[in-house]
């Protein structure tokens, strides 16, 4: 522990110093130095793409092995497996709703979740794919000024298309494998009021067309054109058509912000999670940051516990709090965490 004050590295005194050299490692869940691999909790190193994984699911996760979801969360999850159904997961800010499709991914070895956040202008086309007419139609002029005309593979051509296509989440997710990929489609209720509506067809029959492959498959060799993946990959779609196989993990999360249509709430596994009692907390709390951590911040879990009774918080509320206050004496501590965990359901 400090001294109240010298834990700040901003100290607003207008004059220049080398206080960036004292900034500790950022918090587990907030780190992107290593995007493309994680600690595996045990010391080993793992492949994780965006680094996703290790945030959602904490730098310490083996030290969370004692902990289980509940019977009813973990029947509603074999359910949606089962039955090859979305999982549509409800409950306040902070309950783990993200955190568990990273958990399904990760203990069934289904690979990187592909990630689709939701905002008030997601339309359905972006889950599924882009493509980028503007960028081929300048290839075609550069190509016509430069006297290459338009030869076969080169920019612009048709054989070239699929260079200008890029899948989105969706999208890839439905793409044609022997095991099926983890799509998060995050904070649904976020979404304008048609988008539940649009992802029922595709939801239900587990395909869609690309009209601007199809439109010229008589013209690509063997009907198939090359595109690009939402991780990156490169792959060959046949005549414009993308159709699974197996049917991938969908996890829609909610806060309940707004009511779901029926058709769309009868082609999904629901499930609701409550408000998380001590020993979740405590396991949220050991995964991210260790035993020592969960020990010394069990005062702040049990007032956060209190609070949560009449007052909207979430859980990462608590995670940012018991972190920061690592660095702060008291009386310092409980002011910082009091700052830190404010109410969400009360404008200030």
């Amino acid at each position: 522990m400090t001294e109240s004050s010298e834990w700040l590295i901003y100290r607003g005194a207008g004059e220049p110093h080398d206080g960036m050299s004292r900034l500790p490692p950022p918090p587990p869940w907030r780190d992107f130095a290593g995007r493309d691999t994680a600690d595996g909790g045990d010391g080993s190193r793992e492949r994780d793409g965006d680094g996703s994984r290790q945030r959602r699911l904490g730098a310490h996760r083996h030290l969370a092995e004692l902990h289980r979801p509940g019977a009813e969360e973990l029947e509603m999850i074999n359910a949606a497996l089962y039955l090859r159904r979305p999982l549509l997961v409800t409950g306040s800010p902070g309950a783990g709703k993200s955190t568990l499709a990273h958990s399904v991914a990760y203990e069934l070895g289904l690979g990187d979740v592909l990630r689709w956040s939701i905002v008030s202008r997601s339309a359905l086309q972006d889950g599924l794919y882009h493509y980028d007419a503007i960028a081929r139609l300048q290839d075609v002029q550069i190509a016509a000024q430069g006297g290459f005309g338009a030869a076969a593979g080169s920019p612009g051509s048709v054989e070239a298309i699929g260079s200008y296509i890029r899948l989105g989440p969706l999208g890839t997710a439905l793409l044609p494998s022997d095991t099926p990929r983890v799509l998060l489609i995050d904070e649904l209720d976020k979404s304008d009021i048609d988008l539940p509506n649009d992802l029922l067809n595709v939801l239900e029959e587990g395909e869609f067309e690309i009209p601007e492959l199809q439109r010229i498959a008589d013209r690509l060799p063997d009907g198939e054109a090359e595109v690009l993946t939402a991780d990156g990959a490169k792959v060959r779609i046949r005549d414009g058509r993308v159709r699974c196989r197996a049917f991938p993990f969908v996890v829609l999360t909610s806060n309940g912000e707004r009511d779901f249509p029926a058709p769309l709430l009868r082609r999904c596994i629901h499930l609701e999670l409550g408000r998380p009692d001590h020993n979740r907390l405590a396991t949220f709390v050991r995964a991210h940051l260790g035993d020592e951590a969960a020990r010394a911040g069990d005062d702040l879990i049990t007032r956060f516990l209190e609070r949560s009774r009449s007052e909207l918080l979430a859980a990462d509320q608590l995670l940012n709090a018991i972190y920061l206050t690592d660095a702060a004496a008291p009386p310092s501590r409980d002011r910082l965490a009091d700052l830190l965990i404010q109410r969400l359901d009360r404008p200030r």
